[in-house]
């Protein structure tokens, strides 16, 4: 039997809205996923110590208070600090279009913005986390 799919579900900065991480986590624990969710007001510091310490696959960020070109980046410095180099980092929220290429230039494999489904951030993490195992 092949080994779970880990991923650490975070809910960085000030935004105290997680309804949308909620639906996520639920949707990858269903979808057989094992799903760690940190909670609200994260700091970067505290995701990547928690994704090391579970020692998980994906990271993915919900960010819905504007902060995403400040948090994204030093999420990806503390991971390459910690020798996360094979842990992928997604996200969703209220991203705007024209962020989303400089999100990814710097490292973020995939944005996910509203109206997304369940089954596409699904599908996408079952590729590229089996693709880099």
């Amino acid at each position: 039997m092949e080994r779970k799919i880990r991923i650490l579900i975070a809910k960085p900065g000030l935004d105290g809205h997680d309804r949308g991480a909620k639906v996520i986590a639920r949707a990858l624990r269903d979808a057989g996923m094992e799903v760690i969710y940190t909670g609200l007001r994260q700091t970067p510091e505290q995701i990547v110590a928690a994704a090391v310490q579970e020692d998980v696959d994906c990271i993915g960020l919900s960010i819905l208070s504007g902060a995403h070109m400040t948090l994204f980046p030093r999420v990806l410095d503390l991971m390459k600090e910690q020798g996360l180099d094979d842990v992928i980092l997604f996200g969703g929220g209220i991203i705007p279009d024209e962020d989303v290429p400089k999100l990814k230039e710097v490292g973020v494999a995939e944005i996910f913005t509203p109206g997304a489904s369940t089954q596409a951030v699904i599908e996408y993490l079952r590729q590229h986390v089996r693709s880099a195992a």
